[in-house]
Formats: C-alpha cells, sequence, structure tokens
C-alpha cells in the first residue's frame, strides 16, 4: 500500500450546537502506529467512530486503504477491524464460537474459518481456553479475544479505541506485545489512548487532541523535545557536599530544584552538552558523586506543558456517549 493507510481530511462533527471534532487532519502510513492522546472529551472517539463509517462526519471526509469513508463504506469495513473500549464478544460463546461467528459474517468458508480461527487462538495464546465461554475470562483474555475477533478478515487496518482501558499492568503489558506482532506483520494501526506510557511505548507519531483540535504532532522523542524541559538529575555522596555542588552548577544553569532530602539536585537542561557541562563543573569543584543523568521529559510532561491539564484528568466531556451518537 503506497498511499497512507488512513487519512483525515478536515474532519468535522457537530452534535447540536456542540462541536466535537473541528477539522481535524492527519495520515497514517502503511505498517505503522499513529497514536492519538487527550482527555475525555477530546474528540478521540467520535474521530474513530467517523474514520470506521459509524458516524457520518458533519463536513470533511476520510479514507482508510484507499477507500472514501462517505462515498465507500463498505470497502471501508471491509478493509478495517475495530477494538472499542468495552470488549464486544459474546460472553456465552466460546472464543472458537466467537471466531467462527465472526468468519461468517466475513464471508469466510468453513475451512478459512478453522484455519484463522486455529491461528489467531495460537497467536494471542487463548488455545487452551478456546472452548471455555468468554465470561469464564479474565479482562486480559477477553480484550485478547476481542483483538482475535477483529482480525479474522485479517484487515490491513485496525483501530483500537482505548483498548488497554482497565486492564492491570501486566495483561496491557502482554497486549503490548501482540500489537507490536501485528505491525511487524505490517498492520497499520490508529490507537487511541489516555495512557501516556502506552503512546510512548508503541506509536511511530503521535498527536494531541484537546476540545475536537490537534495541538501537536509529531514523534514520541520530538513532542518531549518540544516542550524543552529535560533535567540533569545529580546525587552527592554526602549531604555535606550539596552547597558547593549548588554552586557549580549555577554555574551552568540558575534553574535548580534541592531535594528536600539533601542529596539530590535536579537543574534544567538543554540537554547532553548541559549535561556534561554540569559534570566537569561538579568534578572540578572536588564533589563526590554517586549519580549523574540526563531526564528527558514524559508524554505526561508534554502533554500539560500543552494543555495545562494532565491526560488522566476527568473534565465535562464534549463527545456524546455511544448511546447518543448512534440515536
Amino acid at each position: 500500500m503506497s498511499s497512507p493507510a488512513i487519512e483525515a481530511i478536515d474532519l468535522v462533527k457537530r452534535f447540536g450546537d456542540t462541536v466535537a471534532v473541528d477539522g481535524v487532519s492527519f495520515t497514517v502510513p502503511a505498517g505503522s502506529v499513529l497514536g492519538v492522546l487527550g482527555p475525555n472529551g477530546a474528540g478521540k472517539t467520535t474521530t474513530v467512530r467517523m474514520l470506521t463509517t459509524m458516524s457520518r462526519p458533519t463536513s470533511g471526509t476520510g479514507r482508510v486503504a484507499g477507500h472514501d469513508i462517505i462515498k465507500e463504506p463498505e470497502a471501508v469495513r471491509r478493509s478495517m477491524g475495530l477494538t472499542s473500549q468495552v470488549a464486544t464478544v459474546d460472553e456465552l460463546l466460546t472464543a472458537r464460537e466467537n471466531i467462527r461467528l465472526s468468519g461468517r459474517f466475513a464471508g469466510l468458508s468453513n475451512a478459512q474459518v478453522r484455519r484463522v480461527g486455529d491461528e489467531l487462538l495460537e497467536r494471542f495464546s487463548l488455545t487452551e481456553a478456546a472452548d471455555r465461554t468468554a465470561k469464564t475470562y479474565s479482562g486480559g483474555m477477553r480484550r485478547r479475544l476481542d483483538l482475535a475477533v477483529s482480525l479474522v478478515a485479517t484487515p490491513p487496518v485496525l483501530f483500537l479505541d482505548e483498548p488497554t482501558t482497565g486492564l492491570d499492568p501486566r495483561s496491557r503489558t502482554d497486549l503490548w506485545d501482540v500489537l507490536r506482532g501485528l505491525v511487524a506483520d505490517g498492520t497499520t494501526l490508529l490507537l487511541t489512548t489516555q495512557y501516556l506510557e502506552e503512546a510512548d511505548q508503541l506509536a511511530d507519531d503521535i498527536i494531541v487532541i484537546d476540545r475536537g483540535r490537534i495541538i501537536a504532532q509529531g514523534t514520541p522523542t520530538q513532542l518531549k523535545d518540544a516542550t524543552g524541559r529535560a533535567s540533569v538529575v545529580l546525587t552527592v555522596t554526602s549531604a555535606e557536599d550539596m552547597p558547593a555542588a549548588e554552586a557549580a552548577v549555577r554555574r551552568v544553569t540558575s534553574e535548580i530544584h534541592l531535594d528536600p532530602a539533601g542529596r539530590r539536585l535536579t537543574a534544567r537542561a538543554r540537554g547532553l552538552a548541559d549535561m556534561l557541562a554540569i559534570g566537569e563543573a561538579v568534578s572540578a569543584s572536588g564533589v563526590a558523586i554517586d549519580d549523574l543523568g540526563l531526564q528527558r521529559p514524559s508524554l505526561d510532561d508534554v502533554f500539560l506543558h500543552l494543555t495545562g491539564h494532565r491526560a488522566e484528568d476527568d473534565e465535562a466531556s464534549s463527545e456524546p456517549t455511544l448511546e447518543e451518537a448512534t440515536r
């Protein structure tokens, strides 16, 4: 696929007087991962609904695997899979039965369903539990089954709307490994998340949406560098040497925070050059140190810098509920 796998072209969505998405545009190259960050109500889920043909844009359009979301909705749906915030598998069916049902909807033959089903059950570590009903599964197993069902038709594009919400850290990490495997096999992912670590781990590029608009875009490293908030963290061997260490560091930068415990100093830095300069200044002062390192800003720092609030902060949502959106 030489053209972008996903394109959003000036997407707008209004619900009455509320503008949930306001002119969102981006592209996702084939075989890559786009992370879409934003707080509750930012417009993430509404954007996904439009791109997956679940909701018609008020204006603008998009393409998935080269197909226009307004003019070719059936072709779009054949080219993509979707895993939403809540697992959509039938809890009264077994994993094998859920996969078989999805295969029938996709028009696969019985032989194809058996072959693909066995491959997916193995890939998602569900073979041993394949004949248990989904209601007996843990949260992590249900999410893996949900992903498996969405991949029965082997779509080239997969939309993941906050797929690890509610999972424990171990299950989240396991799911990340599964997603990395999908990308390695050529699947294109669009991932919406409030977990900044998740985007940092998985995304090639990130867009930050707030109040329906894209407010920043770039690789994780580019977004972190844009904050200008790298820090040098220095730990002295003896608390008695802290005044001398502080004096040495102030010859490089005046933006310093002293740890109340007395042995750690954090200084605002422009990068590696400042860290080396600080190390040389402290060494010249004769102060013994236990550790010296450069601490890059996290994506949480990036989001706070861009929006003035953290991604996990709850705010009044500008997006409708699923029930409202599908009325």
